[in-house]
């Protein structure tokens, strides 16, 4: 007998008891999509022979890609296939585009990348959409929620960041796999960790109750009239002849600008269409979610210099001794980030608890801002790292302190902005709203390839010393820019809490 959807929201305790098989589900897919993300600048400087500011920007267009991907896959997941469809055949996708790069990737690196863009497209924004569902609205456990779901992100992204590049760089099985084959073992393990989260997610379905499940099925949440078959089938079909179109714009990076350019501005045109149909309650609520959306992008811009400027900077720039230990800087790099949350998410889960109890708990904006201003100060402790350099070699340890600082400025702003935008979205605009949210995210890795792909052309052929000093001056006004927005946040807070009414 299926759970109704009261049942599920009626849970006991802090946290209901399906976040815990979407949190797996989760973890899995992460593992395989930063066990890509991992290999894709080490794997063409060194196996694709492409130039440092080439790679960045390769990197750049590519995870812009998959971030713009979430509006569509959102999109279609709203209007025709459902969360656990559209999640399904996402997860498919990106088992075939891993499978293609194990095979060979030299051959089929872009045609295998195609697959996974279009597949994170579909499996991204849904898996967070059902997991605000779990909740009534308004229950404060909504954000430890998302905040313990985050860990389970980064669980993945911890394990696949580093174990997926290790075995490809030869630093883990290197006995047991021949040098010949160990990019295609670690392409292959991606592929092995998506199948084992829609194993997972299939044993998970029947614990879900109405919850994402078809617009016109009888149980589905939000009534409509079903739809005809052929519809799903067109998703399907249209997704297929999609791939070759995707392969050329990945492979060209010019083409990303012109994509970016248009996909922007016509969503934004879309969105106003769909805010004129609905109420002018829904409509303010919906200007204030654009709010935090274009924030978004300021502070996944800076945010995300990992990828980019920050791996040339390890790389150069930084020691290899961690609290005395012998590590790799860009390994620390990697997955520091990825580390410090596992360790915080859960104190702030359970933060955000304690202060809701006693009347304390920031509101939204104000954790917003927050998360700028811990952003900026991390910034200013990467360019404080040229005070303890030796011949424009720096201290890995600073490196890290300034990698936990930035982690707390995000542990207060992306689980928080998940769960925002299921708060703030009407039933029948979740998958859009959830994607825009990571359209956002698409344009600040579109401004952080650039910004970093700018550094490394600057900085070509810099002694250690001279780079070192770009870098941090760098950082350093990154880190100001970080403030500035913190500080305009916290001060217009409460025209936007006045937007989002009822929403906490």
């Amino acid at each position: 007998m299926s759970l109704t959807l009261q049942e599920i929201q009626d849970f006991k305790g802090k946290y209901p008891k399906q976040i815990w098989s979407l949190f797996f589900s989760e973890m899995w897919e992460r593992f395989c999509f930063y066990g890509m993300r991992g290999m894709l600048v080490f794997f063409m400087i060194h196996q694709l022979n492409f130039h440092e500011k080439e790679a960045n920007l390769q990197y750049g267009a590519t995870q812009a890609f998959v971030y713009a991907f979430t509006f569509i896959g959102g999109l279609f997941a709203d209007k025709i296939l459902g969360f656990r469809k559209s999640l399904f055949w996402g997860g498919l996708l990106m088992i075939v585009g891993s499978i293609l790069l194990a095979v060979d990737p030299h051959v089929y690196f872009y045609f295998g990348l195609a697959f996974i863009i279009i597949g994170t497209g579909f499996f991204k924004p849904n898996i967070s959409t059902m997991v605000g569902e779990l909740y009534k609205e308004g229950d404060n456990r909504t954000d430890a929620g998302f905040s313990l779901f985050y860990a389970g992100i980064n669980l993945g992204a911890f394990l696949g960041g580093y174990v997926c590049v290790a075995i490809g760089k030869g630093y883990m099985l290197s006995s047991v796999i021949d040098e010949a084959h160990r990019w295609n073992v670690a392409f292959g393990l991606a592929a092995v960790g998506m199948l084992v989260s829609l194993i997972n997610f299939h044993f998970t379905k029947k614990n879900l109750g109405p919850i994402g499940l078809q617009p016109g099925h009888p149980d589905a949440i939000v009534k409509t009239k079903p739809l005809p078959k052929w519809a799903e089938y067109a998703v399907y079909v249209g997704t297929l002849l999609l791939i070759p179109l995707i392969q050329v714009m990945v492979s060209k990076t010019e083409y990303t600008d012109y994509f970016m350019y248009i996909i922007g501005p016509a969503t934004l045109v879309y969105l106003f269409f769909e805010m004129s149909k609905v109420s002018a309650a829904e409509r303010k609520k919906l200007v204030a979610a654009l709010v935090f959306i274009i924030f978004s992008i300021i502070f996944w811009g800076i945010y995300e210099q990992s990828g980019g400027s920050l791996s040339i900077f390890a790389a150069k720039n930084l020691n290899d001794s961690l609290v005395g230990l012998t590590v790799d800087p860009n390994g620390v790099n990697n997955s520091g980030g990825a580390f410090f949350i596992i360790l915080l998410a859960p104190l702030f889960g359970l933060l955000w608890i304690w202060l809701g109890k006693r009347k304390l708990e920031p509101n939204t904006i104000i954790k917003f801002g927050l998360g700028f201003i811990f952003l900026g100060l991390g910034y200013y402790v990467l360019f404080a790292t040229r005070f303890f350099a030796t011949d424009g070699v720096s201290s890995l340890d600073i490196f890290t302190t300034a990698l936990l600082v930035i982690t707390i400025g995000e542990l207060c702003l992306s689980p928080i902005g998940l769960s925002i935008m299921t708060k703030l979205s009407p039933a029948k605009l979740q998958g859009i709203m959830m994607g825009m949210w990571f359209l956002a995210s698409a344009y600040g890795q579109y401004v952080a390839g650039l910004i970093g792909a700018n550094m490394a052309e600057a900085r070509e052929n810099a002694g250690k010393a001279e780079a070192l000093l770009t870098y941090t001056d760098g950082y350093k006004q990154l880190g100001l820019y970080a403030l500035i927005a913190g500080v305009v946040l916290i001060l217009i807070s409460p025209i936007v809490k006045k937007l989002m009414q009822e929403v906490r």
